[in-house]
Formats: structure tokens, sequence, C-alpha cells
């Protein structure tokens, strides 16, 4: 036993110095999540897709508070303060509860009705909330994934092409009156804000990553499996007598 536990400390020493980094770290440093009694129910692809889908939702509350922020007459439809109209959010983001001003409507459905110019809702929960059910909707309606769950990636990547539909129409439709829907990037002489177009750039570049992950993990096992059948012959016992 004592063997064993000083063999054990010593791979673990190595497996620390092996991931020491002597990157600069001025600008943030990478971490990971807290481990989860949880993970231990999940694949390497569990984990990927679960991960993908937290820094989405993360994105997507960073996107509503910049909305928010640049068109303050949303948030006072619905709460009596930011933070409050935030977290009102985040609470149906969360548990995958209706948005009422959505009359039912969900994913691109919802979507589409967001972006109408007669809405007349709160317009930034509304956008959000929908971006966020059309995610979870392309991923089989999980938010969380354990052994056989599994995600269809042309799902996946549909869903990261409507996120691309609706930064556009974000971008580009107009109401009655010729304003923006809702005011997002803006560029003015030397000034520009482009932070709207970078967070769904992370959001559309997360989708394709697990779409052309879970692609080649699928492919992968097929070959896998072939290899497996071709090598079966030349791994059989030979006889020794």
């Amino acid at each position: 036993m004592p063997a064993a536990l000083a063999a054990l400390g010593t791979a673990g020493c190595l497996w620390l110095a092996g991931c020491a980094s002597d990157a600069p770290t001025s600008r943030g440093e990478v971490r990971g999540q807290d481990f989860n009694a949880a993970e231990l129910l999940q694949s390497e692809g569990n984990r990927f897709a679960q991960s993908a889908m937290v820094a989405n939702q993360r994105s997507l509350l960073t996107l509503a508070d910049k909305l928010y922020r640049r068109n303050p007459a949303e948030w006072r439809k619905t709460a009596a303060t930011r933070e409050a109209a935030l977290a009102q959010v985040e609470a149906a983001m969360q548990t995958g509860q209706p948005w009422a001003p959505l009359q039912g409507r969900r994913d691109v459905g919802a979507l589409s009705h967001a972006l109408t110019p007669d809405f007349h809702g709160d317009r930034v929960a509304a956008f959000v909330l929908a971006c966020a059910d059309t995610i979870v909707t392309a991923h089989g309606g999980k938010r969380e994934f354990y052994y056989l769950d599994g995600v269809d990636p042309q799902h996946i990547y549909n869903a990261a092409r409507n996120m691309e539909v609706a930064l556009w129409v974000l971008n580009t439709r107009r109401t009655a009156q010729g304003q923006p829907l809702l005011l997002a990037n803006e560029i003015v002489g030397e000034n520009r804000n482009l932070s709207f177009e970078r967070e769904f750039g992370k959001i559309i570049g997360r989708l394709d990553l697990l779409a052309a992950y879970t692609t080649e993990r699928y492919r992968r096992a097929v070959i896998g499996y072939v290899q497996g059948l071709l090598a079966a012959p030349l791994l059989a016992f030979l006889p020794v007598k």
C-alpha cells in the first residue's frame, strides 16, 4: 500500500509538472470548472457539450446586459432596475420557463416574434431568451449531458446559422419610424462599438466547434470499429505447441 501511494504521489507530481505553464497571465488566466461528482457520469463529449452550453448562456447574459445598457427603456417594461431585469432573464434561462410576452412560442418561432417591429414587450429579454431556447432545442432540449446522451451535429450547425441570421436581423431591421429594433453595434466616426458582434461570434464559434467535434467523434467511432474488425485476425493467439 505505501508503495502504491508513493507511486500515485509521483504520478500526481509529474502530472502537475506537465500542466505547469510559463505563459503570461497579465490578461487573465485560463480556468476550468470545479469538480462535480456528476462528472463521473459524463463522457468527454458530454463535458464538451455542457461546457459549451454554460459558456453560451454566459455570453447571452453578457449580451442582455449590454443591450439593456444601450436600451434602458426595455428593462423598464418589466423591472425597477436593470439588475432586476437581468436576474429575471437569468432565472428564465436556467429553468427554461416560458417568457409570457412570447405567447408560448419557442426556439426559432420565438426568435422571429421577438424581432418583429410590432413586438411591444421587453425586446431584450425576448430576444436573448429566444436565442437561448434555440440553442437548447438544438441540443435535444437538454442543458446537462450524461452517458447515452448525444447531440445531433446538424442541429448544432443549424443553430449556429440561426445565430448568424439573428445577429443580421438585429443589425438591419427597423421599426416603422425607421429606428433600429435595438441599439447594438455602433460605428460613428472614429468610435466603434462592435462588442455585440464579438460576443455573438463566440457563440457561433462554439456551436460550430461542437458540431465539428461531434461529427469527427462519430466518424472516428466508425473507423475504430472497422479497424478492430480488420485487426482481429492479427491479434489472435497462436498455438505454442
